[in-house]
């Protein structure tokens, strides 16, 4: 099994940044993608960034040039916000999946990526952005 807790939220201005961090334990040394997901009230949940444990990233249209995702394998994951927008406000979820077989770590899009991809998920932390 694998635990994951994030931390970093807060509330921004609008153009502000922030980082989120997502901490893994257990069964970790084995985690072949991890993301982060975002879901503001009354819409579903949708994915930011994926990055695969060789490093490759896939971002959201909406959050290329302006977000970036990282990790510290096997353990740690970060988002880079910068240039936040009220429209990216919401509770924001680390996710992570140990096996490639479905591919989780793929083009993103408009963020339309099934949220079932992913077996382990934190509890969320919270991203207020203010105009």
């Amino acid at each position: 099994q694998v635990q994951l807790v994030e931390s970093g939220g807060g509330s921004v201005q609008a153009g502000g940044s922030l980082r989120l961090s997502c901490a893994a334990s257990g069964y970790t040394y084995s985690l072949y993608c991890m993301a982060w997901f975002r879901q503001a009230p009354g819409k579903e949940r949708e994915a930011v960034a994926v990055i695969r444990s060789d490093g490759t990233a896939h971002y959201a249209d909406s959050v290329t040039g302006r977000f970036t995702i990282s990790r510290d394998n096997p353990k740690n994951t970060y988002l880079q916000m910068n240039s936040l927008k009220p429209e990216d406000t919401g509770m924001y979820y680390c996710a992570a999946e140990s096996t490639s077989v479905r591919f989780p770590c793929r083009y993103i899009g408009a963020g339309n990526l099934p949220t079932n991809l992913f077996r382990y998920w934190g509890q969320g932390t919270q991203v207020t952005v203010s105009s």
